[in-house]
This record gives structure tokens, C-alpha cells and sequence, in this order.
């Protein structure tokens, strides 16, 4: 065989996954930029380009680019089904012995990709890139810092705001994730709870060049709620100690209430403050049934087994 010919039947040193989603106009550059890296660090490589039921011609571009990258393996979703889900998708695909996870907006530069793979060299698994100076607007960046510090408070796993996808993992560690069947999935979290030595290393953060982003606040929102619901019963565990707070509460003001009753001191309440006291109580009761309903809920989805994912092609699929 010609050496200048990949062998694209063989299992390649390393893959990268990319999830796309209203990107069009970025596909390409995605590509040129992660083969341009990659070439100096080996030629035994492959992209891997998840649609992610894309409302513009993402598709389009990536079938064309498949045609003539014969490294590149492209994979089109029914529908829309989540950015973790796309990534999902894209790793079950991958064969490599260390898989790259990047964003496709090109805000995780492929040039840190030969750093980071320079880093897991030294004995570790997982090596995140950490990104400084965030190109991000000023309230995106202060609602993931309070997300984070929130959802580290209730998992009790430390996770970092600067910290997202980008990153290199083992072999191991994917195949750790692709035997994970829960249908809500956040690969950050999932790669945490994998556990394997992990490092991380900072990285620069470019600012988004052209499109937006896929997440709108709704579904921002959407994401933390589903990712605090499923990796923690800490909510749970709030709700039996404001349970027992409120009781106690209770219990005193009633030794208080009878102690004033026995010795003639007792005096009849206003009529708002037993209002109060009503409409407090009944929201907070309100709001815990709902807080158990979303858990039932999340319980719902995770008993019918769905697929996580609906896969419509593939383009340049690899043969082992």
C-alpha cells in the first residue's frame, strides 16, 4: 500500500467528536483547523460530525466535506436530541484510543488539541482544558459560576465553571460512558463519575465568530434542572431537614402557646398572621409535591428504555 494512503480499515490513534447544530457556515473551518492540528501530532485520525437535527444546511456541508476527507465520518440524527446526546451518539462511533470532545463553534480552538493530548501523556486519563478569560457575554458567565457552585453543592463532586466537553479521554473512559444507559445525559458529569486520573489544562477561550448558540434560557434552565434531578437525592434529603425545621418550629411555638394558655396569659392571634402562616406553608407544600413530581418524572423516563438517540446516516462509516 502506498504510505502516502491512510489505512482507514485500521482503528485510528485518535478521534474527535464534534456535536453540530446551526453551524453551517463554521463546518468546514472545524475540519481544515482540527486536521490541521492533528497532522502534527499523527495521521492515524478520524473526525467524527454528529448532526444534531440541524435547522440549517449543517448537513449539506458536512456531506459534501465526507466526499473529500476521507478521514471524516459524518452522522445525521431524526431529529433534535440534545447537544449530550449528540455527543453520545458520536462516541459510540469512535474507535480510537484517545477521543477529543469539542464543540463545533470553533469557541475551543483545535489548535490546543496537540497540548492536551501532550498532557494525557503524562499518566492521565482525562485532561480537560480549562478555559481562561471566557469569551462569553457577562451573564452567561455569572449564571455558570452560580450553577456550578450550586450543583457541586449538591452532588458533593467539585465542578468548575471554566471547565466544559473540551477535552481528551481514554479509551477506558469512553467505554465507561457508552455503557451508561440513563436517558438524561451530561457528559461533563457523566466523565466525573467515571472517576480515572484527570488533569486539567488551561486553555484559551475564543469569542464566537459567527451564529449562536443552541441554548436558549429556557433550555438552559431545562439542562440545570435535569442534571441537578438526576445526579443528586440531595434535594430529597433538604426536604426531610426543612421537614423536621418546620415541625420544630411548630412544636415550639405550640409549648409556647399552651405554657401562655396555663398561666392565663393567652392571647387570641391576629387574623393576618395566621394568613401568612396558611399561604406560607401551603406554598412551601406545593413546592416540595412538585419537586418529588419531577424526580417521578425523571423516574418515568428512565423505566421506558427508549433509545437515547435516532440515527438517519452515515456518511464514510469505518469498516472495524
Amino acid at each position: 500500500m502506498n504510505a502516502s494512503v491512510p489505512n482507514l480499515s485500521a482503528a485510528p490513534a485518535i478521534s474527535v467528536v464534534s456535536p453540530v447544530y446551526g453551524n453551517a457556515t463554521l463546518v468546514e473551518h472545524l475540519v481544515l483547523r482540527i486536521e490541521t492540528a492533528l497532522s502534527v501530532v499523527t495521521d492515524s485520525y478520524e473526525i467524527v460530525l454528529v448532526d444534531d437535527g440541524s435547522p440549517d444546511p449543517s448537513w449539506s456541508e458536512i456531506r459534501r466535506l465526507c466526499a473529500s476527507h476521507p478521514r471524516l465520518i459524518g452522522m445525521r440524527l431524526s431529529r433534535n436530541f440534545g447537544q449530550h446526546h449528540a455527543i453520545s451518539a458520536g462516541l459510540r462511533l469512535t474507535r480510537g484510543r484517545r477521543i477529543v470532545v469539542m464543540d463545533c463553534d470553533l469557541q475551543d480552538r483545535p489548535e490546543e488539541i496537540p497540548r492536551l493530548l501532550a498532557h494525557a501523556d503524562q499518566g492521565f486519563e482525562v485532561v480537560v482544558a480549562r478555559r481562561v478569560d471566557r469569551q462569553d457575554p457577562a451573564l452567561k458567565r455569572w449564571a455558570s459560576r452560580a450553577f456550578y457552585r450550586l450543583l457541586s453543592y449538591l452532588t458533593g463532586i467539585a465542578h468548575d465553571p471554566a471547565v466544559a466537553n473540551f477535552g481528551v479521554y481514554d479509551r477506558r473512559v469512553i467505554d465507561v460512558i457508552n455503557t451508561m444507559p440513563e436517558p438524561i445525559r451530561y457528559f461533563p458529569t457523566m466523565v466525573r463519575w467515571a472517576g480515572f486520573r484527570t488533569a486539567a489544562l488551561e486553555v484559551r477561550h475564543d469569542a464566537r465568530s459567527q451564529g449562536r448558540s443552541g441554548y436558549s434560557l429556557a433550555k438552559l434552565l431545562r439542562l440545570a434542572s435535569d442534571i441537578i434531578l438526576t445526579s443528586s437525592e440531595k434535594p430529597l434529603r433538604l426536604m426531610v431537614k426543612a421537614g423536621f425545621t418546620i415541625s420544630a418550629i411548630g412544636l415550639g411555638v405550640a409549648s409556647y402557646t399552651l405554657v401562655l394558655a396555663v398561666r392565663g396569659q393567652f392571647h387570641v392571634l391576629g387574623y393576618a398572621s395566621i394568613i401568612i402562616s396558611i399561604w406560607t406553608l401551603a406554598g412551601l407544600i406545593i413546592f416540595l409535591l412538585g419537586l418529588v413530581g419531577l424526580y417521578v418524572g425523571k423516574i418515568f423516563e428512565c423505566v421506558k428504555q427508549r433509545p437515547l438517540f435516532v440515527i438517519s446516516e452515515v456518511l464514510n462509516r469505518p469498516n472495524a
